[in-house]
């Protein structure tokens, strides 16, 4: 019997399937993905379409509402709702330290090489069949997004809509394309931070020059470094994000007393506390493993990352603090000192380099079926997004076919969490506009 619940208008159903870990294996080992039905309990007992969520990352659980709000609440007007927890996460089969720790280097690479999106993709077909869906929409939220368009190269006849949110990739570039943009992007957004407020670039460098001349520890017992201090400037790049950043800095320091009646400043608990609560990777290690894999698209050349974001930072010296200089956040970039400095990635060094070392990696798009697609695909796509490159997005909208997007400068990366009901709901208008249905 399917566990469910109630609250108020809504009813929840968890489900659960058994898949392969790797589809070109089907009796080999398997994984279990855990997915949650959502939908309007009066409209329970109708044969409504279906709308899976493909959540962002690559590496997080779907989301566990608790209200009817956002996109949620405009998708349960017409849709019974699937929030996919992707194969690693939530309760699904979880990767994590703890889960890996059996494993050699070798056979952990080879085990986590199955968890990109075209077997996140191959997953939700299994469901899908399983379900007795004839086909069914699906919504991506920035990697999701990516989801989505590995969808519709590998299965279009399963799609009836695609709605993407801040998730257009380029289907062709080699991740270094990526993140030369990328810095650029945060550039952009470190300048309009200090110029909100100029007397945090001060903070922090007094910051990073306390962490440069002390051995400073995280409540985990790790030492926290310049680098892992960078990593917060990820927040840049969503909306609302700026006030609570400088609030955190404004609290760095506290006054305490010596053993020799002299008092002195410190980095507080508090602060470092948030610090280590800033670091998902700990928690969540395929962000930081596969982050760069999910570029390596295209198997007809060599698409290894090679620490990708590490080597073009090489060409934005501005980003290595030095005392003296101006201080600059980075953003959603993934480097192989991590897996020096961070707990719970230590023991997976060997494997994350094995990844980045890795040429093979099979095709995530199908470029020649995208440009015969026939699915409405509808598109949110912001013009000043620090995670997915704008123009990128434009360059791969125009060889698809029935694809529309709305640029907007509007929202940051995360609009579809900062207003979704509206956001999803032009999407779904615009989707109807091209399939040429009624409002």
């Amino acid at each position: 019997m399917q566990a469910c619940f109630i609250d108020g208008d809504v009813i929840y159903r968890q489900h659960r399937f058994e898949v392969p870990l790797n589809y070109q294996d089907p009796q080999g080992p398997t994984l279990s993905v855990f997915a949650r039905e959502v939908c309007d309990l009066a409209s329970d007992e109708q044969a409504l379409p279906w709308l899976v969520y493909f959540q962002g990352g690559p590496g997080f659980p779907s989301p566990r509402p608790d209200s009817r709000s956002g996109w949620l609440k405009r998708a349960l007007q017409q849709y019974r709702v699937l929030l996919l927890d992707q194969r690693g996460t939530g309760n699904s089969t979880v990767i994590s330290h703890q889960t890996l720790a059996g494993m050699t280097p070798t056979k952990q690479a080879d085990y986590l090489s199955h968890f990109r999106a075209d077997n996140i993709v191959r997953d939700a077909e299994l469901i899908r069949e399983k379900l007795g869906v004839p086909q069914w929409a699906i919504l991506g939220q920035s990697f999701g997004g990516f989801c989505a368009l590995t969808y519709l190269s590998f299965y279009p006849q399963s799609l009836s809509r695609a709605y993407l949110t801040g998730g257009v990739p380029s289907l062709t570039r080699h991740a270094d394309d990526v993140y030369t943009a990328t810095y650029q992007r945060v550039q952009d957004k470190n300048k309009a931070f200090f110029a909100q407020f100029p007397q945090a670039q001060a903070q922090c460098q007094k910051i990073a020059d306390y962490l440069l001349n002390h051995d400073v520890r995280l409540p985990n017992g790790q030492r926290f470094t310049v680098e892992q201090f960078q990593l917060i400037g990820i927040n840049l790049g969503r909306s609302h994000a700026n006030v609570p950043m400088y609030y955190l800095l404004e609290e760095a320091f506290v006054t305490v007393n010596g053993d020799n009646g002299q008092s002195c400043e410190t980095l507080s608990y508090t602060f470092l506390n948030a610090m280590l609560a800033e670091q998902s990777h700990q928690t969540n290690p395929i962000y930081a493993i596969l982050h760069e894999a999910i570029y390596c698209q295209d198997d007809a050349h060599n698409q290894r990352s090679d620490w990708s974001a590490h080597r073009v930072r090489e060409h934005f010296p501005q980003f290595n603090y030095q005392t003296g200089q101006p201080f600059l956040f980075t953003g959603e970039m993934v480097y192989p000192w991590m897996f020096d400095q961070f707990a719970n990635l230590k023991p997976l060094k060997a494997a994350a380099d094995i990844l980045a070392e890795k040429a093979d990696w099979p095709a995530l798009y199908d470029i020649d079926a995208l440009a015969n697609n026939t699915v409405p695909v509808t598109c949110a796509v912001y013009a000043e997004d620090m995670y997915v490159e704008m123009a990128y997005s434009q360059e791969t909208l125009k060889g698809i076919p029935n694809s529309k997007a709305w640029i907007t400068n509007e929202y940051e990366h995360n609009g579809l969490r900062e207003d979704g009901e509206r956001i999803l709901d032009k999407l779904i208008e615009m989707g109807n506009a091209i399939a040429h249905l009624p409002k």
